[in-house]
C-alpha cells in the first residue's frame, strides 16, 4: 500500500476548518473551491490523494464499520455531498460554506480537465455505463482527455487477478484524476487499499454519478437538487433498492445528529480531528 499523503492547499490558508458531523469530520469548502484546490493538485502531479463525499447514509455507516472510519481518516479531502449534512452543522452551531455534489463535482472536474488539458479516467459502474458517460462529457467539453474507462467485474476486489487488470488500466494511462463509481464503501475501500498505490494525483469517489451523466438514470429536477430533496426523486426512482437506505438510515443520522446535539453540552471543547487534511 502506498503511503497515504494529503492534497496540499494553495494560498496562505494552508487547511480548511471542519465541521464534525457524527464521526465525520467535512471541510467547509465552497464548491469553487474544492474545485480549483483539487485541478490544481492533479495539473502539479502532487502525490496521489482520494476525495470522500459524504452524505447521510456514510454518516451512519461511519458508525457501525470501524474500517470505513479508517478511510475517511486518511482521505485527502470530505466534501459535503449530501444537503443532509448542511441541515446538520446549523442544529449543531456550525456552518458549511454549501453542497459539494459529487455528480455535479465529476462534470465541473471534467469541464476545468477539458480546459487545462488533463487527463481523466472512469471507473467503475454497469458495463458499458462508463463509456456512456465519458462520450456525454466529451459531446459536452470537446477538449476533455478521457484516458479510459473500466467496468470491472462483479467482486473484482475479492480476485487479485482482477485487481491487479484494473491496476495496470489505469497505471498505463497515468491520468491526473481518476473518478471512482463503485459506491461506498466499496469505492472509499478501493481508493485506501489500491487506488493510491497507483500515482493517480487525484481520485474522486463519486457514487452512481456514470449513472446520471450517462442518462442510464434520470436526474432529479434542479429545483429538487436545490431544495434538498433530490433524495426523494431517487427514492421514487428506485424504491425497491432505497427505500431503507433513505427511510430507516435518515431516521438513524437524525438521531445520530440530536445524541451529538445533547452530548455537547457536558464537552468545553469540540472533538477535533486527529489528521491532518491538507487539499
Amino acid at each position: 500500500m502506498a503511503t497515504v499523503q494529503c492534497i496540499e492547499m494553495p494560498g496562505p490558508a494552508a487547511t480548511s476548518d471542519r465541521v464534525k458531523i457524527g464521526r465525520a469530520f467535512v471541510d467547509a469548502l465552497s464548491f469553487s473551491e474544492a474545485v480549483e484546490m483539487l485541478v490544481e493538485h492533479a495539473a502539479l502531479r502532487k502525490p496521489a490523494a482520494y476525495v470522500v463525499t459524504p452524505n447521510a447514509q456514510h454518516v451512519v455507516m461511519l458508525e457501525d464499520n470501524p474500517r470505513f472510519r479508517e478511510y475517511y481518516e486518511h482521505a485527502g479531502m470530505v466534501l459535503p455531498d449530501g444537503a443532509s449534512l448542511l441541515v446538520a452543522a446549523r442544529i449543531l452551531g456550525t456552518k458549511l460554506k454549501e453542497r459539494v455534489n459529487g455528480t455535479n463535482l465529476f462534470t465541473s472536474l471534467c469541464e476545468r480537465a477539458a480546459q487545462e488539458g488533463l487527463s481523466v479516467f472512469l471507473l467503475g459502474s454497469r458495463p458499458g455505463v462508463a463509456d456512456l458517460a465519458a462520450k456525454k462529457l466529451q459531446e459536452r467539453y470537446p477538449n476533455l482527455i478521457v484516458a479510459g474507462t473500466c467496468a470491472p467485474a462483479e467482486g473484482f476486489e475479492n480476485r487479485q487477478e482482477l485487481l491487479e487488470e484494473v491496476a495496470q488500466k489505469v497505471s498505463e494511462v497515468r491520468p491526473h484524476i481518476l473518478f471512482v463509481g463503485l459506491g461506498a464503501p466499496k469505492q472509499e475501500s478501493w481508493m485506501f487499499q489500491h487506488g493510491l498505490s497507483l500515482g493517480v494525483p487525484v481520485s474522486v469517489g463519486v457514487g452512481g454519478s456514470f449513472d446520471l451523466v450517462s442518462g442510464r438514470l434520470p436526474r432529479a429536477p434542479r429545483w429538487m437538487q436545490d431544495c434538498g430533496f433530490e433524495w426523494l426523486f431517487r427514492l421514487d426512482v428506485e424504491p425497491g433498492r432505497l427505500w431503507k437506505r433513505y427511510l430507516i438510515g435518515n431516521a438513524r443520522f437524525i438521531a445520530i445528529v440530536l445524541g451529538q446535539l445533547f452530548a455537547a453540552g457536558f464537552n468545553a471543547e469540540p472533538e477535533r480531528s486527529a489528521s491532518v487534511r491538507q487539499i
